[in-house]
């Protein structure tokens, strides 16, 4: 896996934390959540979704619990103490890589201006 893909696991772990962190939440309702709260920049597919959910209680970072809503069963995803502890790390994590994309390109756009 290279960091490319680390990123971007990292991220979609991220944004799912965070949810978490807020409420309990069902996997259309995180899917809904993620659209609507980045102005349809971020999208998810349910398969997506799902993957990372279920490696994420692999991982003991979140449990599940299922609820009978009028005739339907919900599955609701719950953040855990160490689901904590990870998000903390991720979001250390997210913050130190925007930061470095961030001065890497004002160093390009200084480059380029001073050749100008």
């Amino acid at each position: 896996m290279g960091n490319g893909d680390t990123f971007k696991k990292g991220s979609v772990e991220l944004i799912l934390l965070t949810l978490l962190r807020e409420k309990d939440m069902y996997g259309y309702e995180m899917s809904q959540a993620i659209s609507d709260r980045s102005g349809g920049r971020i999208t998810m597919s349910e398969g997506s979704l799902y993957v990372t959910l279920y490696r994420m209680i692999k991982e003991a970072t979140i449990t599940d619990r299922r609820e009978i809503v009028g005739k339907r069963m919900r599955i609701y995803y719950s953040i855990e103490p160490s689901g904590m502890e990870k998000l903390e790390k991720l979001r250390e994590e997210y913050e130190r890589m925007a930061t470095g994309i961030q001065e890497f390109l004002k160093t390009s756009d200084e480059i380029v201006n001073a050749k100008e």
